[in-house]
């Protein structure tokens, strides 16, 4: 019987199927992006006057597609190299990337916008405008321009006040200056929330839509071959291996078409593979990693990730009550109450009414819980809620593990 210090020292001296695992990561953006050069194409058309005739107008540009169809990489991608190509010409040009979810409020995205600009903000109280005014000031002393993304952009829209939104599209109704030095790429995952959006706010953004379709098995052969070459050994990944995954996953097959997700089922049928200990990555290993691997939860693991700290205890909450007691619908009162017992025992100071509805009303814009008004039979009127997604041991223990990470 080996003891404890064998078998770990078993685990570093095995050989892997990793040449360089990071070049798999959601993060990694690619030297080559396989089936977007046309997107890069039209990203470049639409914000060609910032270099050609910078200042005559701010461009506003749409990204539209379903997750892992390669909006985020491509953006990223295209505000790298325009930046490097406007220099060339002689224009000071700066790509800042956002995401909404992880910046929720128009406040948090000016800030961030400073930030990543590296402005000073005077910590007095300034208002969102005030640090865009110092924003736009910053950019005239320095003769720059700035391209700004705003990722999840849709998340934005669906929980911020009219003003807000009113206030970021059309900025530039608001400042006095001749030159635009601001330009908009808002990256979304579906259309239908910006053209239910008033139609002076509607017309601004809709001007130029870029639209990205899921992947085909062929094209996700191609992404997962590039990959390869990046992050295994060579002739450690088979060529069936790499069809199967691709046609699981690809929109012809039947599949969502998310690249991500193709991905994440490459990476773990090679964690599979070197947990055999197996010189190669078998189809086995493949259709094992398949199973674990669940596109819906990838994409919900994700939301969950970028949830403050208080919307993430209210759901641990909610769940808590489900296991209780399975019903369809919760009373508000019932759910207020689970929340405060967990917040006692996580030693948080529970948030009042109003900021739980608010915490609520964000779940429920991103499709983790349902809610309506309770009708005949109850006494009074008051909010029922729901879950929308389904509850499994694995997805508690991402929540459970999430809660004490931020507690720390």
């Amino acid at each position: 019987m080996q003891n404890p210090r064998d078998i770990l020292n078993e685990i570093f001296s095995a050989t892997s199927v990793f040449k360089d695992k990071s070049k798999l990561s959601p993060d990694y953006i690619p030297p080559r992006l396989p089936h977007r050069e046309d997107k890069i194409k039209e990203l470049g058309l639409a914000f060609k006057d910032v270099v050609t005739n910078p200042g005559s107008s701010s461009q506003r540009v749409i990204i539209v597609g379903r997750v892992g169809t390669g909006k985020t990489a491509t953006s990223k991608a295209f505000g790298q190299e325009f930046k490097n190509i406007a220099k060339t010409r002689g224009i000071k040009l700066e790509y800042v990337h956002l995401n909404c979810h992880r910046q929720r409020t128009l406040y948090l995205l000016m800030l961030e916008i400073a930030n990543q600009l590296k402005l000073p903000i005077p910590s007095r109280g300034l208002s969102s405008q005030e640090i865009f005014e110092l924003i736009h000031e910053y950019l005239e002393k320095r003769g720059m321009y700035l391209i700004v993304a705003f990722d999840e952009f849709d998340y934005f829209l669906s929980t911020s006040p009219l003003e807000d939104i009113y206030f970021l599209v059309r900025i530039y109704d608001e400042l006095n200056t001749t030159v635009k030095r601001v330009n908009y790429l808002f990256i979304v995952r579906e259309l239908g929330i910006v053209t239910g959006l008033d139609k002076s706010v509607k017309d601004h953004i809709m001007r130029r839509v870029i639209e990205f379709k899921p992947y085909t098995s062929a094209e996700l052969q191609d992404i997962l071959q590039d990959r390869i070459k990046e992050a295994f050994y060579e002739n450690t990944v088979m060529d069936d291996v790499v069809k199967f995954i691709a046609d699981t996953h690809g929109y012809d097959k039947g599949g969502t078409g998310n690249a991500r997700a193709a991905i994440e089922t490459l990476e773990v049928a090679g964690e599979l593979a070197d947990r055999d200990n197996s010189p190669i990555v078998t189809l086995e290993h493949a259709k094992e990693a398949n199973s674990r691997v669940n596109p819906e939860a990838s994409i919900l693991l994700d939301s969950i990730r970028y949830l403050e700290l208080h919307d993430l205890i209210l759901l641990r909450a909610i769940i808590a009550l489900y296991n209780k007691e399975r019903r369809e619908f919760y009373q508000m009162g019932l759910v207020e109450e689970e929340y405060k017992k967990l917040c006692e025992e996580l030693g948080e100071e529970p948030r009042k009414h109003t900021q739980v509805y608010e915490y609520i009303r964000r779940l429920r814009s991103m499709g983790i819980l349902s809610t309506r008004q309770s009708g005949k039979g109850m006494r009074g009127r008051t909010t029922l809620i729901s879950l929308s997604i389904p509850i499994s041991p694995d997805l508690v223990d991402f929540i459970d593990k999430e809660l004490r990470g931020r507690l720390q």
